[in-house]
């Protein structure tokens, strides 16, 4: 029999054979507390009954189950021998009746990876927590099924739990002589089914609206986390943006929100944002803060609130028939998100976010030789699972802003409604959303999918500027240009702004156009006649979705002056521009390090300045020449004090560079004031160090060896968290040691005893900038047992492994070569893996042109 990685058509034929009427999924989770009994892994128990139809009686098929052990399996009143039918992740049914009916009852492992029921013991207190996340096929793991989107179907959950524990389902639940009883589901997929268990700390509020027919929609709302985060939990906060949310989504869906109630979970060691499990959404706890953050966090913690929202319609009610078309909820999701947060919350500037972050994690995406079209080729489950990437979610959101623009908003929402209506619980493919947008905008929707859903690569966007004698412009063109490997050139409808300076020396907008960009050129007729322009932003308002490009005279101007642009959002926008051409090796890392020392200081918006920090660090990290490297991270660390001293006291910027200086301080000067701000011998006017805080400068001293082992021990007994855990282990393994590399090696490589949550912790604390030559010899070893962890270990751990672990800081010809001759040993290797290692591949060749690039500016400035 095949293994667990199932295949589209593996999938297409099942659904053609089956349709399923229901479950009934029984767990007995009092085995999560208590000591563990046995060698193997701490099980429980899983008893499912699946009602289904079979269109060919006679026919044979499979259900899924990922488990250590199955007891029994019953099909139709006939008991089957567990042996003969089951591998270890399917069950074998044969000679099917018209109607069938199984039972499997089973032994399921508790997990430690995130994947399936995860368990989890808080250090702080003892209790232990437990949740469940499936997406994109791990229900299997908690319960036998038929493990693919298009099979949906009304679930029953009861659950048997310890004594004092509560339970929570999508469906409201209720405690009845011991065991959790959870209403019906409507049809859902199995990977959107969901159980949380433990002494979770909850809260509840509500929601009510008068809907069209005058008839009252009540939702309850409930919020919860472990007891040892409820000091730090704003509840409150989460209620208003969710109730913002679903009274924006009423206003526009018209629709209402179909699966009752409403909780939202904040669970621990969590691998994911969130997931939009209905009736119980969850999300990682890292979005409740222990510390002082600035807006962007509350920001980013709103639009992800609102992101799964936004699944209840798009996801959840109308589902994707297969994982090629995983676009129709995440892009619609991630677009909604952004739309919601802006038109309902106090987020305003949201779409300056998503310009700044989420389209840089879509440029990236969409330059890799990984790159696909927004509806994707998913051959099979692992494709898949590596499918919830830049492409998926801010490609095409973006690609769906474009769409808003080319369409207009109305037949946009009004193709939403409809879209709703006629699919309700049912599964949809591209066609079906295509179909009702051509109804509702009279647009050929088909000539606009091929040119931006089905098609891959991002067009750059240049200005050509011609000046009449009396210097005005004669013609504006948009000259649109694509890479090789991706020739496709798409209609744009851009706006082209036009900016110079005032007479206070402010860089201000004093014309705008928009137009439809088509083909390599395109002139924007109605700037004719404009007074020159010292700056030609062809993506103003970022409409479409782009790289932008600047002609001579524009680029001159921002490396004079990007700080004297007024507009946030324009600003915003060029910074991007900007850190596209360095990391198009157009623009010299010193260079773009430079514009952020000058110009970071004055950024108002405080997420861009965020993005800034991360980008000037990655510059110096990997994108500058190898003998300016040491100077770039001293003039880092320096300008990070320097806009320590300047900011507000108090400030969110305050604490934005206080975090900056904790990434970059590589001098005795820096660690001093760290230790001295640690110790209280030091103080900054209006910083307050708070626990987060403290960590963050701790680690920088553990990684140039100021604080060792017992200065880490002693913090951890000041925080002895789950949070604090996860700090510590960051800071031990970064420590500069031999022993302490092979140490934090093997514990992630050789050994599978650490949780998901520790395993990434231990990562980021090996891999360090400053220790480039210390982690030399595992780019040799990195290449001998990727393989090898690829077929042990869950795919979540996998590629954590292979992406996290990969010897990008031996940024050499030679690193390059060993990648390129493992590739080539191994073409029968599994897709997925090769997919990560060819990224990786590519995010170190993108890096050597870098630094050739700011070497070469380097000696062409020298006298």
């Amino acid at each position: 029999m095949p293994g667990e990685n199932l295949s589209r058509d593996e999938a297409r034929e099942r659904a053609a054979l089956l349709s399923v009427d229901g479950y009934d999924v029984s767990l007995d989770v009092r085995t999560a507390v208590g000591d563990e009994t046995g060698d193997g892994p701490r099980t429980f128990r899983s008893v499912t009954t699946i009602r289904f139809r079979c269109g060919e009686p006679g026919a044979s098929s499979f259900a899924d189950l990922i488990a250590p052990d199955v007891t029994a399996v019953s099909l139709n009143g006939r008991d089957l021998d567990p042996s003969e039918v089951f591998d270890g992740s399917r069950i074998l049914l044969e000679d099917l009746a018209a109607d069938n009916e199984l039972i499997v009852d089973a032994r399921c492992a508790y997990s430690r990876t995130g994947e399936g029921l995860h368990r989890f013991v808080d250090p702080e207190d003892g209790e232990v927590y437990l949740y469940t996340q499936y997406e994109p096929a791990d229900s299997r793991r908690v319960f036998a099924n038929f493990e693919q989107p298009d099979l949906k179907a009304p679930f029953r959950f009861e659950v048997r739990a310890p004594e004092g524990w509560t339970v929570w389902g999508n469906g409201v639940g209720e405690l009845t002589d011991g065991v959790w009883r959870f209403a019906e589901t409507k049809p859902i997929s199995t990977y959107i089914t969901c159980v949380v268990a433990g002494p979770y700390h909850y809260v509840t509020d509500s929601y009510e609206r008068v809907l069209d027919d005058g008839s009252r929609l009540e939702i309850p709302l409930g919020a919860l986390c472990r007891k040892g985060l409820a000091p730090h939990f704003d509840a409150d906060d989460v209620f208003l943006v969710t109730k913002q949310g679903l009274d924006f989504f009423h206003d526009h869906f018209d629709y209402p929100y179909p699966f009752g109630k409403y909780d939202q979970a904040f669970v621990p060691e969590y691998n994911l944002g969130a997931m939009e499990n209905p009736g119980l959404v969850t999300f990682r706890e890292e979005f409740i803060f222990r510390g002082k953050v600035t807006r962007a966090s509350y920001e980013s913690r709103a639009n992800v609130i609102l992101h799964e929202m936004a699944h209840m319609w798009f996801g959840d009610l109308v589902t994707m028939e297969w994982w090629d078309d995983l676009w129709l909820k995440e892009s619609f999701a991630d677009f909604m998100g952004a739309f919601a947060l802006v038109g309902a919350t106090r987020f305003t500037d949201g779409w300056i976010t998503f310009a700044n972050r989420r389209k840089a994690w879509a440029y990236r995406a969409d330059q890799l030789p990984s790159t696909h079209p927004v509806t994707a080729d998913i051959r099979d489950l692992q494709d898949a699972k590596l499918n919830f990437d830049g492409i998926t979610y801010a490609k095409g959101a973006s690609v769906l802003k474009q769409l808003v623009a080319y369409v207009g908003q109305d037949a946009f929402l009004e193709g939403a409604r409809r879209y709703f209506k006629r699919h309700a619980y049912g599964n949809t493919r591209l066609g079906d959303l295509l179909s009702v947008l051509a109804e509702t905008s009279g647009r050929d929707m088909h000539a606009w999918s091929r040119a931006w859903l089905q098609t891959a690569g991002v067009n750059s966007l240049t200005p050509q500027v011609l000046l009449s004698p009396q210097g005005l412009v004669d013609e504006l063109a948009v000259v649109q240009e694509a890479a090789e490997s991706h020739p496709e050139l798409r209609p744009h409808r851009v706006a082209v702004g036009l900016y110079r300076r005032s007479a206070s020396g402010a860089l201000e907008r004093y014309a705008r156009a928009e137009a439809d960009v088509e083909g390599p050129r395109t002139v924007v007729s109605a700037l004719a006649g404009a007074e020159a322009p010292e700056l030609v932003l062809v993506n103003d308002d970022d409409l479409t979705y782009c790289k932008i490009r600047f002609d001579m005279t524009s680029l001159e101007t921002l490396k004079a002056g990007l700080g004297d642009l007024t507009d946030p959002l324009a600003r915003a926008l060029c910074w991007s521009a900007l850190w596209n051409m360095t990391r198009d090796a157009l623009l010299p890392a010193r260079d773009f390090v430079g514009l952020v020392l000058r110009f970071a200081g004055r950024e108002s918006d405080i997420g861009v300045l965020q993005m800034l920090h991360a980008w000037a660090e990655s510059a110096v990290v990997h994108y500058a020449a190898p003998e300016w490297r040491a100077r770039g991270a001293e003039l880092l660390a320096e300008g990070a004090e320097r806009e320590l001293t300047r900011a507000e006291p108090g400030s969110e910027h305050q604490l934005a560079w206080a975090r900056f200086l904790a990434r970059t301080a590589d001098s005795r000067g820096g660690f001093d004031l760290l230790l001295g701000l640690l110790e209280g011998t030091s103080k900054i006017a209006g910083l307050e160090i708070d626990q987060e805080l403290r960590w963050a400068f701790l680690e920088p001293l553990a990684a140039h060896g100021i604080a060792d082992e017992s200065a880490l021990a002693a913090e951890l007994a000041r925080d002895d968290t789950a949070s604090g855990k996860r700090h510590q282990v960051r800071c031990l393994a970064a420590r500069p040691s031999a022993a302490v590399k092979a140490q934090a090696w093997a514990q992630v490589v050789e050994s599978d005893a650490l949780s998901n949550a520790l395993v990434e912790a231990t990562i980021a604390g090996f891999d360090r900038p400053s220790q480039r030559e210390l982690l030399a010899p595992y780019a040799g070893k990195y290449f001998d047992v990727i393989e090898r962890v690829w077929g042990q270990r869950s795919i979540q751990i996998a590629m954590h492994v292979v992406q996290g672990l990969f010897p990008s800081l031996q940024d050499s010809r030679e690193t390059l070569d060993a990648t390129d001759a493992w590739l080539a040993a191994h073409e029968k290797s599994a897709p997925a893996l090769r997919r990560l290692v060819l990224e990786a591949r590519d995010d170190l060749a993108r890096a050597l042109r870098g630094q050739a690039c700011d070497a070469e500016a380097a000696a062409t400035s020298r006298p």
